[in-house]
């Protein structure tokens, strides 16, 4: 009976906790940072390998579940605050059993997963990218894929046109490749990367 009553008051408090999440976690993400829709937190398998991003609410419900633990806090943010719990507002968290997740060779192109391939570059000129560009245009047979796009710079954008780059004498300042790694389908879903996810993602890799 002891046993059994112990067991449904830690149930009852996380259940409890867990609604309070709403309520807590709006208040105490900084305003100047993301905001609590936009905001995401990376989770790790148990190996560390990174999954995918997913809400400050569905993290903090795993963490008080006790199926993940937090690995790093958002640096300077508030911490969630009621009645039986205090915790950092979590950047990172893991895990503790690992999940087998199918691997798929393909990696989907998405503006956000070109733009990191590029680093955010134009692959003309060198400068910052904030559009994408079919290196061979589509009125001329090109294909929307990784070997045919490209992050471009609006002017170059607009002055190549659609020209071919040897019309206008143009070179690309690197080959164009299909991305590898597990890591590259989360980077295909996020743009904008917390500064703790870096060591857990190895974005310089092709």
């Amino acid at each position: 009976m002891t046993r059994a009553k112990s067991h449904r008051t830690h149930h009852d408090r996380v259940h409890d906790v867990t609604h309070q999440v709403t309520e807590l976690v709006p208040r105490a993400v900084d305003p100047s940072r993301n905001t609590w829709g936009k905001h995401r937190v990376l989770l790790l398998n148990a190996t560390y390998e990174p999954l995918t991003a997913i809400s400050i609410r569905r993290a903090v419900v795993l963490v008080l579940r006790e199926r993940a633990d937090v690995v790093h806090a958002e640096a300077g943010a508030s911490s969630i605050h009621s009645a039986d719990l205090s915790m950092p507002i979590p950047s990172v968290i893991r895990l503790r059993t690992y999940v087998r997740v199918p691997y798929r060779a393909v990696i989907p192109m998405t503006r956000s997963a070109l733009m990191h391939r590029d680093r955010f570059r134009c692959g003309y000129c060198g400068g910052k990218a904030n559009t994408i560009d079919h290196v061979v245009p589509r009125s001329r047979g090109g294909s929307h894929s990784w070997e045919n796009c490209v992050a471009c710079c609006a002017g170059c954008n607009h002055r190549k046109a659609d020209h071919l780059l040897s019309e206008l004498g143009w070179t690309l300042r690197t080959p164009l490749t299909a991305p590898k790694g597990r890591h590259w389908r989360l980077l295909a879903t996020v743009k904008d990367i917390d500064p703790s996810w870096s060591q857990y993602i190895d974005v310089g890799a092709a």
